[in-house]
């Protein structure tokens, strides 16, 4: 293991196939909470219990409440030097070349201009939403804040709604435009399957031709799938670089960079990219 950039920064230039993983440590940079360890409450609930369909289907204004202030707080989020030091390598890259597989759902990386023929969304987006009538197959994007009048007092994000409202009725709650159906967040909860055609793009990308790098970013990559797609890029001879705030647990990678990957990510990349301008933020 090193934390040598010039000796990273070689292997990147002579790198012929890219594969990046993103989690929650690089949207922390940019203000949104990661809902891990303490600081996983949201009024006295645990976030990750609210991230169920069985809390859905108990209480969906609950967990619509919980959707909406992360829907909001994402939208006044701002994508960082990391989201756009990514899109700028997929962009020079091209997408046969270069692949991110990103476990957030903020929808940073694609306002960062992250062409979608380079990203994979592994656990959903919080801006699409799926109709939950048996019959009705509705799946769209939806970025309105609110989403629907029921919800106007989330529109401040995840610390500016002052208390829970337990009188919402279903009705005022997102409807799905063809049916009238309650809607859900289009997120993979705990419990579910990722969607097939995420998998399925991950898996031709690593599987069509040897990836000589992958780069692992904000997240530990301990937990399936991202240990998975670790583990296949080693196995076929390629290297891995971490940049998080703290050492994965399984210290198989060959370069550690620890700290703020959204800071470290640009400089690593930046023999390639260039340096990545702060004006370009939206």
């Amino acid at each position: 293991m090193s934390s040598d950039l010039a000796s990273f920064q070689s292997a990147l230039g002579g790198a012929r196939r890219i594969l990046a993983l993103v989690g929650a440590g690089l949207s922390a940079s940019s203000g949104l909470a990661t809902f891990r360890g303490s600081g996983g409450l949201w009024h006295g609930y645990d976030a990750t219990e609210l991230a169920t369909l069985d809390a859905f289907q108990t209480d969906p204004a609950l967990v619509w409440q919980f959707y909406a202030c992360r829907r909001a707080q994402a939208l006044k989020a701002k994508p960082n030097k990391g989201h756009y030091a990514l899109a700028e390598l997929a962009r020079r890259r091209g997408p046969s070349r270069f692949l991110t597989l990103t476990q957030n759902v903020d929808g940073l990386s694609t306002r960062a201009g992250h062409s979608p023929d380079s990203l994979v969304h592994l656990h959903g987006d919080l801006f699409t939403v799926h109709c939950t009538s048996f019959m009705c197959t509705y799946r769209g994007r939806n970025e309105d804040n609110p989403i629907s009048p029921g919800l106007a007092h989330c529109t401040k994000g995840m610390t500016g709604m002052t208390e829970l409202k337990h009188d919402i009725p279903i009705d005022a709650l997102p409807k799905c435009p063809r049916c009238k159906g309650l809607l859900r967040p289009g997120v993979v909860w705990f419990g579910e399957t990722l969607p097939l055609s995420a998998v399925d793009r991950a898996d031709d990308f690593v599987i069509s031709g040897e990836v000589d790098l992958i780069l692992v970013i904000g997240t530990s990559g301990v937990v399936w799938p991202a240990a998975s797609y670790i583990e296949q890029v080693r196995l076929r001879g390629g290297q891995v670089a971490v940049f998080n705030v703290e050492a994965p647990s399984h210290g198989n990678e060959d370069w550690l960079f620890l700290g703020d990957a959204a800071e470290m990510l640009p400089k690593a990349l930046e023999p390639i990219i260039g340096k990545v301008s702060t004006s370009r933020y939206r």
